[in-house]
């Protein structure tokens, strides 16, 4: 069973995100900022990560640089979910390390689209 982090501060799109992975069959953790995540990531790797951009503690963009500056050779795959949709943020988002790119509110045939791009779906 793949695995998937949805990391998010909000709890709402935490748990609609959860529902939709749930259904495409993944096993499904969840961290409320960055700074969580990235010790999710240490305790146990993902296949791919669900990312918010704005986030107390740590933003996604501070996240997505430190985890791919780690080098894990079991890096995953990282969809940002987001409201930036200005092309700036989703070119800044790509060049950090981002896999694809999803706008919210996603619903579950859009995020199963994005999973499928990124080959983990």
């Amino acid at each position: 069973m793949k695995t998937c982090l949805i990391v998010d501060d909000s709890k709402v799109i935490r748990k609609v995100a959860r529902h939709i992975l749930e259904t495409l069959e993944f096993s499904v953790e969840e961290a409320g900022d960055g700074r969580e995540a990235l010790e999710r990531c240490e305790a146990a790797m993902p296949d791919v990560v669900l990312l918010d951009w704005n986030m107390p503690v740590m933003s996604g963009m501070e996240f997505l640089k430190l985890l791919r500056q780690r080098g894990h050779s079991d890096q995953p795959k990282v969809v940002f979910c987001t409201t930036e949709n200005d092309m700036a943020h989703i070119r800044a988002a790509l060049e950090a390390g981002a896999d694809e790119y999803v706008m919210k509110p996603f619903d579950r045939e859009t995020l199963h689209i994005k999973l499928q791009l990124v080959g983990v779906a």
